[in-house]
């Protein structure tokens, strides 16, 4: 591929040193877009293929670890202050945006799981700042299958001060559960960069609380942005991107849902459905990174299914049904979706 690939190491506020990376097109770049990666994750080698994939679509790339996680220094997965992470990512991504070679493009932010949260809270810093975000099962949203009890809550909140990086955060194995294509799977799971121990107090209660303010500000998100969901996820359950497309003040904002499919859409899957789900974010792009495209686009009525629970008087969008297919049943597919589905709402 036409992909030219950079490594380089900055400092952030604090005087930490971080890693960061890009994917850049040979030629000039029709947009620019800032990964936000996912709890426990890295960039270099896990979003490699994201990277590479949207450089190869003509798109300038650029990934960062945050402290702590990859080959950013730091203690290992230890989130102090989340507000830690959005504001050295908002800082190295304006840092790019304001050289002379970008300047007058079009500014994107791509976030996966706990890099949705990322991304949401890094435009939330300058509403005005971004185009747009591509959000692959963000964690903006705690399902009420797996929220803690406020009890417990509360006892690990008055010892978070004392034992704080205490790795005592019972969790399932993340890689098993988000992750469907065994050989993918493993070559994950050999990724050194990656962290695969139990999540440290500190940073559990960090990601809670993160969760818990977002789910109650949703409201604010104004960005276009495309919500992307596996039906089968047990990581974050699609119910929290359907809150996310109903609450959002967003003019522009489309879902989309994938039977079958689990938390990994984009690195986890057999690589037809890896090429599906890349075709759709590139589709997305590309629409939105014209020069002269503006934020109201014009609307776009699409034949979809409706979810059961779905409040239509809600959604200033046309809607119509279509043959729904079948799935799997899921413990945890509680939001009463069934096939594959594409939400768009725009207004003028």
């Amino acid at each position: 591929m036409d992909v030219e690939y950079h490594e380089e190491y900055i400092y952030n506020s604090r005087g930490v040193q971080l890693f960061t990376c890009r994917w850049l097109p040979f030629s000039s770049p029709k947009a620019l877009v800032f990964l936000c990666h996912g709890y426990g994750m890295e960039c270099s080698n896990f979003m490699k293929g994201c990277g590479t994939r949207l450089a190869s679509h003509g798109y300038a790339v650029f990934g960062m670890d945050y402290e702590g996680h990859g080959r950013s220094m730091g203690a290992r997965c230890y989130i102090k202050r989340f507000d830690n992470i959005v504001n050295d990512c908002s800082d190295h991504f304006k840092s790019i945006c304001g050289q002379e070679e970008y300047r007058g493009k079009r500014r994107f932010l791509y976030g996966e799981s706990m890099g949705g949260a990322v991304s949401l809270l890094t435009h939330k810093k300058d509403p005005a700042f971004w185009h747009g975000a591509v959000l692959v099962a963000p964690m903006c949203k705690i399902s009420e299958n797996v929220k803690p009890h406020p009890l417990v809550i509360s006892l690990l909140t008055r010892v978070e001060d004392i034992i704080p990086k205490w790795k005592i955060v019972p969790t399932k194995d993340v890689i098993d559960s988000a992750f469907k294509d065994p050989i993918k799977r493993e070559e994950i799971r050999c990724n050194k960069l990656i962290y695969q121990e139990k999540p440290r107090l500190k940073t559990a209660l960090e990601m809670l609380r993160t969760s818990i303010n977002l789910e109650d500000s949703l409201q604010e998100v104004t960005l276009p942005f495309f919500v992307l969901h596996g039906e089968a996820d047990t990581v974050t359950d699609p119910e929290v991107s359907r809150a996310l497309y109903e609450r959002a003040s967003s003019t522009d904002k489309t879902i989309k849902l994938y039977p079958g499919m689990w938390h990994g859409l984009t690195s986890g899957e057999p690589d037809s459905n890896i090429e599906i789900v890349f075709s759709d974010i590139v589709s997305w792009l590309d629409k939105r990174s014209c020069e002269d495209h503006t934020h109201d686009m014009k609307p776009i009525h699409q034949s979809i299914p409706v979810p059961e629970k779905l409040n239509i008087a809600a959604l200033p969008v046309t809607l119509n049904k279509q043959k729904q297919h079948k799935t799997r049943s899921h413990k945890k597919n509680i939001c009463g979706w069934k096939g594959r589905g594409t939400y768009h709402h725009s207004a003028m």
